[in-house]
């Protein structure tokens, strides 16, 4: 298994706005992939905002490039997303998942 990490940043009240897009319009997406293994949005407060981590969990290399193209590393961040964001990647990591225990 493949986890997919993408950081961004977003005022305070922008981040529910992101996490209602992610929820309604992102993970319908990412659902109708073959392979895609499922996501968790992960939030943090600081100073100036709230820090955003995104992280995808993919069968394979091979369904990720379904999602995200022949760059695999480039981000995937709609035009309508942008102007919630104060700064985001525009690349991703992917590190493939050695151990992993889910209770």
């Amino acid at each position: 298994m493949i986890a997919r990490i993408w950081t961004a940043k977003a005022t305070q009240a922008q981040a529910p706005v992101y996490a209602g897009h992610f929820e309604s319009q992102v993970l319908s997406a990412l659902r109708e992939v073959d392979g895609y293994a499922g996501a968790k949005l992960l939030e943090r407060a600081t100073p100036d905002g709230i820090e955003i981590v995104v992280i995808t969990f993919w069968q394979s290399l091979d369904a990720i490039r379904k999602f995200a193209g022949a760059e695999l590393e480039k981000a995937v961040v709609s035009d309508e997303v942008i102007p919630l964001l104060l700064r985001y990647d525009r690349q991703v990591i992917h590190y493939e998942v050695v151990v992993e225990d889910e209770v």
